[in-house]
């Protein structure tokens, strides 16, 4: 049996889904308005290895996984103007890039990503479905929750309102009814991305946009709620409250999953701090995405991974020796013990450790489990694995070329060619090969 540490009741508990043959799991996505930064893909790898226990224990159909794309973003809007764009540039710009990133890391897609753009309708009806209850109210063409209608607000999070209030980073409005209030819509001008709807043209606010895609995807109660630690106050604080009071009160998760961040230092890793590294320079670099993937693994996923050029290249010493015991035959049983390690918590550290004692199909059958050893010992120790590193580069030079930035395109071509990799550009795109 598979237990999970579950953050609203703080303890770990035994993963009993409602229906064995549809298990749900929706796992926070990206917001995509710049490149994922190592940390970002913290959370692909965990809930990756994660659906892969879960399809390993119930069968390889039993999991519906949603990870959603925030596509409509301040953030996103501010690169738009910036550049001279029209969002959907930027947007489908870095969605491209970011799975490119998480395909190297060897993450398989979601089953369902759901783009909030393209989920406006079911928004704006669940937002007008709260103010109808009582849970939400319009003002100035803005649209907030009230967090003073819902008793339970601040139990995933266990804060006192004054922590809620520093750590949501409260915005002061007239408007408001209570400081604590968030929002579900926002007015948008007409220069601005935006839709009509019954409080004028506007935007929906981030937490509306998960809770709206869960309930229309995969219903109103799911197995499992995934995500970065820092997720948890406001936006999923924000996410169940918004829902529960939606949906009569009935739980949005059965278990709430969080991974702990990934740090440069003293703090976590973080684009505003600007103290981030990113898989693609990780790739440029040389490592492989599998490197990466058995590094971001080799903690605990609940722990604060220290991200050093250290833990990178022990990553890369482990993945040696493991191609090294697995030879070239094909996979065969999966281990018990790595199995039983997974099923504790997803304690990837003490399946990596167990992997070190087997061999042949057996370790290879093993690792896959955890996304490794996806490749031959060949491609690995002969340089055909650097074919992603390569590929990430090659998508860098497309964007650059995209943004007329050719000093970049060409630098990045001769820095290929050094390494004795020839680009030919042709009408499909850009293919590459070996001096």
């Amino acid at each position: 049996m598979i237990y999970l540490h579950d953050t609203l009741t703080r303890e770990k508990r035994p993963f009993v889904p409602f229906n064995k043959q549809r298990i749900t799991m929706y796992v926070c996505g990206p917001t995509v308005y710049g490149r994922a930064h190592i940390g970002n893909a913290r959370p692909a790898v965990v809930f990756d290895t994660l659906a892969r226990l879960i399809r390993h224990e119930f069968g390889e159909k039993s999991l519906v996984y949603a990870r959603n794309v925030t596509d409509v973003d301040d953030k996103i809007i501010a690169s738009a103007e910036k550049e001279g764009v029209d969002p959907s540039v930027i947007t489908e710009r870095y969605e491209r890039f970011y799975l490119e990133d998480m395909g190297a890391l060897g993450v398989q897609p979601p089953s369902i990503a759901p783009h909030a753009t393209q989920e406006i309708a079911a928004m704006v009806a669940m937002i007008a479905r709260l103010i109808e209850l009582g849970h939400a109210y319009e003002a100035q063409g803005h649209v907030l929750f009230s967090v003073l209608s819902w008793k339970e607000y601040g139990q995933l999070s266990r804060r006192d309102r004054e922590a809620m209030l520093a750590g949501a980073r409260v915005e002061v409005a007239p408007y408001k009814r209570d400081a604590a209030d968030f929002v579900l819509w926002k007015p948008s001008g007409d220069d601005v991305i935006g839709w009509d709807s019954p409080w004028g043209r506007g935007r929906p606010g981030w937490h509306v946009e998960c809770s709206a895609m869960i309930e229309r995807h995969l219903g109103e109660t799911i197995d499992i709620h995934g995500g970065g630690l820092d997720l948890i106050f406001p936006h999923h604080e924000n996410e169940m409250a918004q829902s529960r009071c939606a949906h009569g009160g009935v739980p949005l998760a059965r278990y709430w999953v969080h991974n702990g961040f990934v740090d440069m230092g003293a703090e976590k890793m973080s684009k505003s701090l600007g103290n981030i590294i990113t898989p693609a320079e990780l790739l440029a670099q040389g490592h492989k995405g599998e490197t990466l993937r058995l590094a971001l693994l080799s903690a605990h996923y609940r722990q604060p991974l220290p991200w050093t050029d250290t833990l990178v290249a022990q990553a890369k010493a482990t993945l040696d020796r493991l191609y090294r015991s697995a030879g070239d035959g094909e996979a065969g049983n999966i281990d018990e013990g790595v199995v039983e390690a997974l099923r504790d918590d997803l304690n990837t550290p003490l399946a990596l450790s167990r992997l070190s004692a087997l061999e042949g199909a057996t370790l290879q059958a093993s690792a896959r489990l955890l996304g490794l050893l996806r490749g031959s010992p060949d491609e690995w120790f002969q340089g055909g694995g650097d074919a992603e590193a390569i590929e990430a580069r090659i998508a860098e030079r497309t964007a650059a070329k995209g943004a007329r930035d050719f000093a970049t395109a060409d630098r990045i071509r001769d820095e290929l060619k050094s390494q004795g990799v020839i680009l030919e550009d042709g009408p499909s795109g850009t293919t590459w090969r070996r001096e």
